[in-house]
């Protein structure tokens, strides 16, 4: 689905979605800091996040999405700073070394993975969900084969990763959940 298309999809309503289990799982055992959400949708992650002490900054290209969070955080007395921004077409630049948390569920552009984990100051951690092939399935734009998430963080302090039936309810088809610390120091 292209951001048209989402957009149209956040303008009929959004239900009300909880955070991602991974997500909650990980930042519950960080220090408040700045915190990304990237591809955030209507902000189940971003308005969790606010409401635990992150400062957050939240980009989706869907307006309307975008507009559904800004109500949201208002409703819960939250501040989130959000931005509409086309990842793919590049309108967002992630600062270098900015970001104690960098979160991207359940969206897949492949391009993303250095410019987030640049993004991260050292010892900070990026967590990332996305669609995975199921047997018999050819990769596609929007999911990567088994085992390919984990390979983009080589070199880094896996805190967590997990690939199957997601825990999240929101989604059904397999997944991979990755949870990865920088290193302080590169040797």
């Amino acid at each position: 689905m292209d951001i048209r298309g989402w957009d149209e999809r956040y303008r009929f309503g959004s239900p009300e979605a909880q955070p991602t289990p991974l997500l909650i799982e990980i930042a519950s055992q960080l220090k408040p800091g700045r915190a990304l959400d990237l591809a955030c949708g209507a902000g189940r992650n971003a308005l969790w996040l606010a409401e635990h002490g992150w400062r957050v900054t939240a980009v989706d290209g869907a307006p309307a999405a975008i507009e559904t969070l800004r109500k949201r955080a208002a409703a819960r007395g939250v501040s989130v700073e959000t931005h509409v921004a086309d990842l793919e077409a590049g309108e967002f630049r992630i600062e270098e070394s900015a970001w104690d948390l960098i979160a991207i569920c359940y969206y897949l552009q492949r391009g993303l993975f250095e410019p987030a984990k640049r993004g991260v100051v050292p010892g900070g951690v990026v967590i990332a969900t996305v669609h995975i092939t199921e047997p018999g399935e050819e990769p596609t734009k929007h999911r990567l084969r088994p085992g390919q998430l984990k390979d983009y963080f080589r070199g880094w302090e896996i805190l967590h990763f997990r690939e199957g039936t997601p825990d999240d309810p929101e989604h059904r088809r397999a997944s991979a959940e990755i949870a990865a610390r920088r290193p302080v120091q590169l040797h």
